[in-house]
């Protein structure tokens, strides 16, 4: 049954959620044997590349006692331009026809909102079963091979990381790939300044191994905010809780004091070494490199426990090229919470986007062109203000390139936002550099470049003309929409079809 595109409430289940998909028509449930050693996710990469429907792995070679389904593309693309982010939409319970500015503003929204706290409950699905000490074993579960050239399986790559900081101010939930590592270890990049890194931190200073627990297959609102850059000390799970205007159900780990959503599919928690690391990656990223040389020592996430609901589901993300769910996520919710701030600084932006060409490097940003004639700005000060704030954003930490555009661009399209870059920014004089400010070190041209990895490679395009700083537009686009009169373009589009094109 298709959907009938009405809001619903955001997701809070995420058997609810594949559900939707199937009512939708947007699952693909594929019951013959699949191979999770790189199978599941070459049909999940081809899938994103295509935006073709989800599929849902239920025969997965090597699975035992429910350990487990596997569901490829969870918050991917769809192929139907006008339900084309249905699926991320689905996660905010907004129609699925929502467009990126529609769902950017969802995401933002409960900034606004009163935080409504989590409530625990005693149990839930989640501890269905239990595996627990040595009797854990990671090298006999169906681990997903995500990519001939990684370093290892990737049990996590669409999971939710839970950590609180040692004073219990603070609970923190996030993603972040992680790798297994032995028979009862994963390793996992803690990196500067995510806010995985500010936790684990804290506890290595009291010289303390970090409780950690990850949980796979949780309410889709609550995966979408695990990966939205919200501020240091915000609750995520109070303000999934904004969004759902209702309180999410947790229960306690069995190993330590962290919560975690009660109907999840499957359940990790341990400790996370303050002394202890191993080697981690290689690993396909989401700007569609594997470099194959790229280790580096993390720290060791020892597993505990492990625990897990009936015929359990692990989400897989098969991150690169485009698009996939790091692109569509990370890109999307930085860009909505750089809006807000570079609105709240009254700088005159009246929208931003991360392109999807830009892989969450890119960030557009249309200027509100008639406020800057009307208070006289200048390109070079516009372009020093808004590099100076947002390149020491948080929620930019990735961006390393912003593109300055005018009004008549919608910054989410692609194509708008290349002509823009192309034709309106001259090489060298509308491009303002900024190599004092700390910056990615997984952005490629970072860390395999010749350059300093983890400082500068930062600019802002000005992709304005100069007229938009002073007397306003002084062209005609040329296209279809604008350059011919309502009367010839009402003739051509009413005799389209009979003219043997297919429908616009």
């Amino acid at each position: 049954m298709a959907s009938s595109g009405l809001a619903t409430k955001p997701m809070t289940s995420f058997r609810a959620y594949i559900e939707a998909l199937r009512e939708d028509d947007d699952l693909v449930e594929i019951d013959d044997p699949i191979d999770p050693d790189l199978e599941a996710a070459a049909i999940s990469r081809l899938v994103c590349e295509t935006n073709d429907k989800a599929p849902l792995f239920n025969n997965v070679i090597g699975a035992r006692d429910g350990l487990f389904r596997i569901l490829g593309a969870p918050a991917a693309l769809r192929r139907d331009p006008k339900t084309q982010w249905g699926r991320v939409a689905h996660h905010y319970g907004l129609p699925v026809s929502s467009t990126p500015s529609q769902i950017a503003e969802k995401m933002i929204s409960a900034a606004d909102l009163k935080p409504i706290e989590p409530i625990v409950v005693e149990t839930g699905p989640i501890l269905e079963n239990a595996i627990e000490g040595d009797d854990i074993d990671l090298n006999i579960l169906p681990l997903p091979h995500l990519h001939a050239g990684d370093g290892g399986k990737y049990i996590q790559s669409f999971g939710m990381n839970v950590m609180r900081m040692p004073d219990g101010k603070w609970t923190n939930w996030s993603i972040s790939r992680a790798m297994v590592n032995s028979k009862r270890t994963l390793v996992s990049p803690v990196i500067q300044p995510q806010h995985i890194w500010q936790v684990h931190k804290a506890w290595k200073e009291l010289g303390k191994d970090a409780p950690f627990a990850i949980a796979f297959g949780v309410p889709p609102v609550a995966i979408m905010v695990s990966g939205m850059p919200v501020p240091d000390g915000v609750s995520e799970a109070a303000y999934a809780g904004a969004l759902a205007n209702e309180p999410l159900r947790l229960v306690k780990c069995g190993t330590n004091d962290l919560y975690v959503p009660a109907d999840s599919e499957i359940l990790f928690e341990g400790t996370i070494s303050a002394t202890e690391t191993a080697l981690e990656g290689p690993f396909g990223e989401f700007h569609g490199y594997t470099f194959l040389e790229s280790q580096h020592h993390f720290p060791v996430f020892k597993v505990n426990r492990i625990t897990y609901r009936n015929q359990a589901i692990l989400p897989i993300c098969v991150p690169g090229r485009l698009t996939d769910e790091t692109q569509i996520m990370i890109g999307v919710q930085s860009a909505a919470q750089v809006r807000k701030i570079v609105q709240q600084h009254g700088l005159p932006i009246l929208d931003v986007s991360a392109p999807m060409v830009g892989h969450c490097i890119w960030l557009a940003m249309k200027v509100d062109t008639a406020r800057v004639r009307a208070e006289k700005i200048k390109a070079a000060n516009l372009a020093k203000d808004v590099g100076d704030l947002v390149f020491r954003l948080k929620p930019a930490f990735t961006c390393h390139r912003i593109i300055l555009v005018g009004e008549d661009i919608d910054i989410f399209k692609d194509t708008d936002v290349l002509w823009a870059f192309a034709t309106r920014c001259r090489p060298g004089l509308d491009e303002y550099l900024f190599e004092d400010i700390s910056s990615c070190p997984l952005v490629p041209f970072m860390a395999e470049g010749t350059g300093n990895p983890t400082q500068g490679g930062k600019v802002v395009h000005d992709a304005l003309f100069a007229c938009e700083y002073t007397t306003g537009p002084n062209w005609e686009t040329g296209d279809f929409e604008h350059a011919y009169p309502p009367s010839v373009k009402a003739k051509v589009l009413g005799n389209w079809g009979a003219m043997g094109f297919r429908p616009l």
